[in-house]
């Protein structure tokens, strides 16, 4: 499972991320997806995420997707501001 979580302030890529999420997932929260995992779809996100969204982002902007397996966190990838917070995050 992939949950897919961002803070985008400007309105209209906001909404454009949303529409792409919701092609591969759904809202847990407002601006929390899950998305069932597949390394197709999230090769789809991250180029998606790189090549549309992330050139157009404002400094506080971030999105961050986490790729769980059964028991864990296996990956954690951040974008935009989130790539400059620390590592250290506990799951309750």
């Amino acid at each position: 499972m992939l949950v897919v979580t961002y803070d985008i302030k400007d309105d209209k890529l906001r909404t454009q991320f949303s529409r792409l999420l919701k092609k591969y997932g759904y809202r847990l929260q407002y601006s929390v997806f899950t998305i069932k995992n597949s390394d197709r779809i999230m090769r789809i996100i991250i180029d998606e995420i790189r090549h549309k969204f992330e050139k157009n982002f404002s400094n506080s902007d971030s999105i961050i997707i986490f790729r769980f397996s059964m028991s864990s966190i296996d990956k954690m990838l951040k974008f935009g501001f989130a790539k400059n917070m620390d590592d250290d995050i506990v799951f309750l």
